[in-house]
């Protein structure tokens, strides 16, 4: 969703005209608040699964349904170029618009392409890719590196005024805590585990937990007493970038690139369901970067999370090492990138 909406934001500021197809998700909905200037369409969320399962029958239907309300759409939009983002809810808009004769292309963010994209891999004129090692998945088409987009407003602020911002101390050694938009709660019982441990560290937490815990671990910071910000999840995501040392994070691309683009090094907790283990790979480019620790989720304990985050508090210059590694990774204008490798096969 939101390196889409990054290329949606450059094409725009570019001189094109641009629709945003999204999921049903709430999430989704609430992300595009705040940009009014965008329009965009609803598509029925789909993901695929088991042929073999009974629910295939509904996946055709729901899939079925995009597809016409995508070509209907276009009898009136006339796209001259579909940019599919990755899941089966962007295969449809990439299929009606090759249908329709129109240049298409799909962005892999993952160090491992998805289903959704494999298969829509045989549509397009060339896949864009976030992480280098992604190509070789993609033998039989053209391949462009363009590093993972993120959204414009995402730059740097001082990092006291951002503190401040979030009600904490100015000159603390700060922890940012994040499960994706969606929260995670192995990543929450694991620090909830962890704060007696850290209560006599000089150390404050920014933490979003999304939304089914945000009391349960606000409570237990209190009980700790760990300052902290807590909430289900934060709208102005450069502030607590940009007030953070360090990250406890899962290894989606997207957050990757957010996280490298403010130098912050990680400890990263691949999503141990992800596809194919895609975040265990992604994590993986960072860590061997020297941009972060990765920790099995069905091996985090409290006091393994505790020494790692202790080992980067404790030891600044190491600390420093490792920011500047993550900010060698950052995607610099991906966005622009991206517009500018599907201007350039379009007009080619």
């Amino acid at each position: 969703m939101f390196p889409g909406l990054a290329v949606a934001e450059v094409l725009r500021q570019r001189g094109h005209d641009v629709l945003l197809f999204i999921s049903e998700k709430d999430v989704d909905a609430l992300a595009l608040k705040e940009h009014p200037e965008i329009p965009f369409e609803k598509l029925p969320s789909i993901g695929l699964p088991s042929p073999f399962s009974p629910t295939i029958f509904g996946f055709v239907r729901r899939f079925n349904e995009s597809l016409a309300r995508c070509r209907a759409i276009y009898r009136h939009y006339k796209p001259q170029v579909v940019l599919g983002m990755g899941g089966f809810t962007s295969t449809a808009p990439v299929l009606a618009g090759k249908m329709r004769g129109v240049s298409t292309f799909i962005h892999e963010s993952n160090a491992i392409p998805g289903k959704a994209n494999k298969i829509t891999a045989r549509l397009v004129r060339a896949v864009l890719l976030g992480f280098k090692e992604c190509a070789p998945f993609f033998p039989r088409v053209k391949t462009e590196i363009t590093g993972t987009p993120i959204r414009t407003d995402l730059r740097q602020i001082d990092r006291r005024l951002a503190r401040e911002k979030l009600g904490l101390h100015g000159d603390i050694a700060t922890l940012l805590v994040m499960g994706g938009s969606q929260g995670a709660s192995g990543i929450n019982q694991a620090m909830i585990k962890s704060l007696p441990a850290l209560a006599n560290s000089a150390l404050q937490v920014i933490h979003l937990t999304g939304a089914r815990e945000e009391r349960l671990v606000a409570d237990n910071y209190r009980r700790a007493n760990v300052p902290a910000f807590v909430a289900s999840f934060h709208h102005r995501m450069e502030e607590v970038y940009s007030a953070a040392d360090l990250a406890v994070a899962r290894s989606g691309a997207a957050s990757l690139a957010e996280l490298a683009s403010f130098s912050l090094p990680g400890i990263l907790i691949p999503f141990p369901y992800a596809a194919d283990d895609h975040q265990t790979r992604n994590a993986e480019i960072f860590a061997r970067a020297g941009a972060a620790f990765v920790l099995k989720e069905s091996e985090l304990s409290p006091e393994l999370l505790t020494q790692k985050i202790s080992v980067m508090i404790d030891r600044p210059e190491q600390l420093r090492r490792m920011s500047e590694s993550s900010a060698r990774l950052a995607p610099r204008d991906a966005a622009a990138r991206v517009a500018a490798t599907m201007e350039k096969y379009t007009q080619s």
